[in-house]
């Protein structure tokens, strides 16, 4: 049985793309593959919301981008995180971690009493 793609929650678009450039500088579409790859494709990227993205990203001082020559010879917009970036990455992901850590103990838990 396949299943639908869960959907991004508002917020969280921006760490994927920040965590997934932790791991080097990457054209749009290696991106999108790599987050969808790396999810068991439980998340998928659609173009219309990537490249806004890392406009704004790149806004922000997160990402750089460069043109260059892709794997396929075609030319493509490279992004890679900056300095800034990496620091903005290493802290999202720690409040994410308590994040889903904490979520993680609120379904898990079972009440001693009756909640009334």
């Amino acid at each position: 049985m396949t299943q639908t793609p869960l959907r991004l929650l508002k917020g969280t678009f921006d760490i994927l793309i920040l965590r997934t450039l932790s791991w080097g500088p990457a054209h749009g579409y290696a991106i999108s593959r790599w987050i969808r790859q790396s999810s068991g494709d439980d998340l998928r990227i659609e173009e219309g919301a990537l490249y806004p993205a890392l406009r704004r990203l790149e806004e922000r001082g997160l990402v750089a981008s460069v043109w260059a020559t892709s794997d396929t010879g075609r030319e493509a917009r490279v992004y890679q995180l900056t300095d800034a970036g990496e620091r903005a990455m290493r802290a999202e992901v720690t409040e994410w971690q308590r994040y889903v850590a904490a979520f993680a103990r609120v379904l898990a838990a079972r009440p001693t009493e009756g909640l009334a």
